[in-house]
């Protein structure tokens, strides 16, 4: 027996709801801007044909989450199989600040964590882009199937792998 047809509107306010946050999620498993588009269809699609079957055992964050994390981890596998793909330009980074100095100290910064996060290995980047949604180490838990425990321990691992990564030239004083 099939799911009962899904209401469009109701995939539409998801989709809606979580447009920004899947996009960013795309960038932990794309390296190209192509490739981050082509997986945020993906993403979509399959959330279109997962919602159907959505029975409220957790909460519809962790929900669509858990669908971008497994359609990531699938499509970091075709690419890595196919290993042909350049590096992705990282996107330019809109100011926080009118000074223009500032501005650009900090799109640097931003610019060498988006670096620095892609360095890391997937288990610890999976829960920095995560973390990064503001998901708790529960939720992070659930989407990404391991115990809560584990992902304060990678969490812990990857900040320090990002310290040092990063080291002291992220002090602008």
């Amino acid at each position: 027996m099939s799911p009962p047809p899904l209401d469009i509107g109701e995939h539409d306010a998801v989709l809606t709801r979580y447009r920004e946050a899947l996009w960013r999620l795309t960038a932990g498993y794309a390296r190209s801007r192509q490739d981050r588009e082509d997986l945020y269809q993906d993403v979509a699609l399959a959330v279109w044909q997962a919602l159907p079957r959505f029975r409220g055992d957790c909460s519809e964050r962790t929900f669509v989450y858990r669908i971008a994390h497994n359609r990531g981890i699938s499509h970091r596998a075709r690419t890595a199989r196919r290993n042909t793909r350049p590096l992705a330009d990282l996107e330019e980074t809109p100011a926080v600040t009118p000074s223009p100095e500032t501005a650009s100290i900090v799109r640097d910064d931003i610019t060498r964590l988006h670096v620095a996060v892609r360095t890391l290995p997937v288990a610890y980047r999976e829960v920095v882009v995560l973390r990064l949604e503001g998901l708790s180490s529960r939720e992070i838990a659930e989407i990404v199937g391991i115990s809560e425990n584990n992902v304060d321990v990678r969490l812990v691992r990857a900040r320090q792998k990002l310290r040092d990564e990063m080291g002291e030239a992220g002090n602008h004083e």
